[in-house]
């Protein structure tokens, strides 16, 4: 069951504002990493645990030192404050797989101690096999469960998903040496090989790019022929986002030292998409996981111009999440008016006027997971105050047991 104690403080803290949010964790920080995990260990029905994956896992996003709650709350019951999350890479949901791995490795990269030893070897082992081929190709993740087989569209979701863990790990030093002994570099030269989409293959890239920034590694990268592979994607690639990450592996490792400063930069450069790109896309109707949806610095810059031209670029996105019947991107628009809702302040009343919160709703039992996984973050950030009462009614929780409706009700 859970206590009276964790009761209230999740309602207290699901109901804050950002502000009022750093204080409780300022001052509460303790009592928040136990309510979290409390939840996680007693709630057994799937949602609530992945609504409670996303308020850690956003709650982390939002400021990188907050890691450092969960490190003082796993020393006080001596324990790694990994260790909560790494058994979830084994449950059969993949939302749920998927904000674990996200958590794990925020903790491991923006924490002050460092995953080592067996915990370190599992998480590198696991993220390789969810790079494997066969989960390039929609056989679905390989869990450990059964979690049975995924369309390609979430396949390529979820896989995007790993690498960005693998992204993350690898800009602290100690891990690259150790995903290089974990045979990590000929894990990435085998998805290049598999002709995957320009997304993964540019993630791969990085990767590699994050690695040659340590001169021992280089010639660890000769001895795998990284850099044949990259030669040869480099003649055929039509993205330039992945022309510029290729010449910039190349240049890191010839000139790590003289050309350190400029690649930061150009590859700041790199990730940012400019909003008339995001507004043509928008506008073909052919939305597509690139990574302008994907970037904080994006919607936080230009969120409000989705409100130019009496809301024209937000009445296409409304219009797409009824109209289309690509999975790909019924997801996108969830997914982009959620960002919008989070980062402009008045546009949960926007998104009700234009009838987009409810487009929204209808896609939490579509057919295809990827839609209804961004469609239930979309809801969240819509129903920040109400949560519960929205969850209740389109997942059933009437017949749910007494305990699980308890435990929802905790975020009424």
């Amino acid at each position: 069951m859970i206590s009276t104690e964790d009761c209230e403080f999740i309602k207290k803290f699901e109901k804050a504002n950002s502000e009022e949010k750093q204080v409780i964790l300022t001052k509460e920080g303790h009592q928040c990493a136990k309510t979290f995990l409390n939840l996680m260990a007693h709630i057994s029905k799937e949602q609530t645990v992945q609504y409670i994956l996303t308020l850690i896992d956003d709650t982390l996003q939002e400021n990188h030192q907050r890691v450092n709650i969960f490190f003082d709350y796993a020393k006080k019951t001596k324990n790694t404050a990994w260790s909560y999350f790494l058994p979830m890479l084994n449950r059969q949901d993949l939302f749920t797989v998927h904000m674990a791995a996200r958590i794990i490795a925020k903790l491991a990269a923006w924490g002050r101690d460092l995953m080592e030893g067996s915990d370190l070897n599992y998480y590198f082992n696991w993220i390789k096999s969810q790079l494997s081929s066969q989960n390039l190709h929609g056989s679905g993740p390989e869990t450990g469960t059964g979690a049975g087989t995924i369309s390609p569209s979430e396949s390529s979701q979820y896989v995007q998903c790993v690498a960005g863990c693998l992204q993350l790990m690898l800009r602290v030093n100690e891990y690259r040496f150790a995903w290089v002994e974990a045979d990590g570099v000929n894990c990435i030269t085998a998805v290049l090989s598999n002709k995957c989409g320009f997304q993964l293959q540019y993630q791969m890239i990085f990767c590699i790019w994050l690695l040659a920034f340590s001169p021992q590694l280089c010639e660890q990268l000769r001895r795998y022929n990284v850099v044949p592979a990259l030669s040869d994607i480099l003649q055929e690639s039509v993205k330039e986002k992945v022309t510029r990450i290729i010449l910039a592996a190349f240049r890191v490792s010839g000139e790590f030292f003289t050309c350190l400063s400029s690649l930061h930069v150009e590859m700041d450069n790199v990730e940012q998409h400019s909003f008339d790109e995001y507004s043509s896309e928008l506008k073909s109707g052919r939305l597509e996981w690139s990574p302008v949806h994907k970037s904080e610095k994006f919607w936080r810059e230009n969120a409000v111009r989705l409100n130019e031209k009496n809301y024209e670029l937000l009445k296409i996105l409304t219009r797409l999440l009824e109209v289309s019947d690509d999975p790909q991107v019924i997801a996108v628009a969830a997914h982009d008016v959620g960002e919008y809702v989070r980062h402009y302040p008045r546009g949960k009343r926007v998104i009700e006027q234009l009838g987009g919160k409810q487009l929204v709703m209808n896609h939490m039992h579509h057919e295809d997971q990827l839609v209804r996984y961004n469609a239930l973050l979309a809801v969240q950030k819509l129903m920040v105050h109400n949560w519960y009462e929205q969850i209740y009614h389109f997942i059933g929780l009437q017949s749910a047991k007494p305990q699980i409706l308890t435990a929802v009700k905790l975020f009424s």
